[in-house]
């Protein structure tokens, strides 16, 4: 199943990566949305499942690593990171750098979204660090800032990004981003009590 998770995370990484959603995630909103729901919230989730015992042992044996996974500050990261990418003066120089959107920003959402499930879908009951009802919680509470910007993303009555994107088409991303993230939440929500 490991292999399944891993496959399915390359793929679905290459196609928000290298497919026009990746190619044109700089100039619609909608495409850039579904590229960072899907890294953020697939993808790094699916490359946790994935991730063999034996390179977990190693990993909970790193002192850094376990600092760095620590429930509440690898959530602290996550949750900086998506409202602080979408704060307009941040987004418009990501927009404005695209060396930034491609080599900054892209790993970011690769690296900082596996930092935060790595605890929470662990799959491994034995040595887990995070009991079923924290994983849950956790879970519950990342709804809020992923649930928040996207709606305040929506509602804004213009471009939140001085007009590089078309209303229509930042609200579409916004719905996105509230509704789409509350509905793949639900599901590792389920997969937390579950495993």
């Amino acid at each position: 199943m490991k292999r399944f998770y891993f496959l399915s995370a390359l793929v679905l990484a290459l196609s928000v990566i290298l497919t026009p959603i990746g190619t044109r995630a700089l100039e619609k909103f909608t495409y850039h949305m579904i590229q960072h729901i899907t890294l953020l919230m697939i993808v790094g989730s699916l490359l946790v499942l994935s991730t063999p015992d034996a390179l977990r042992d190693k990993l909970n044996s790193n002192i850094y690593f376990r600092w760095i996974t620590n429930p509440w500050i690898s959530f602290f990261l996550y949750a900086t990171m998506m409202i602080g990418v979408h704060l307009p003066p941040i987004h418009l120089f990501v927009m404005h750098n695209p060396w930034v959107h491609y080599w900054v920003e892209v790993p970011l959402y690769l690296i900082v979204p596996y930092l935060f499930y790595f605890n929470i879908l662990d799959s491994n009951l034995l040595n887990r660090r995070l009991s079923t009802a924290m994983s849950v919680l956790l879970l519950w509470l990342m709804m809020v800032p992923e649930t928040l910007t996207g709606f305040f993303i929506y509602i804004s009555n213009e471009s939140a990004y001085e007009s590089m994107y078309e209303i229509n088409d930042q609200r579409l991303g916004g719905t996105l981003m509230w509704s789409g993230g509350m509905i793949i939440d639900v599901c590792w929500i389920m997969l937390a009590v579950v495993s």
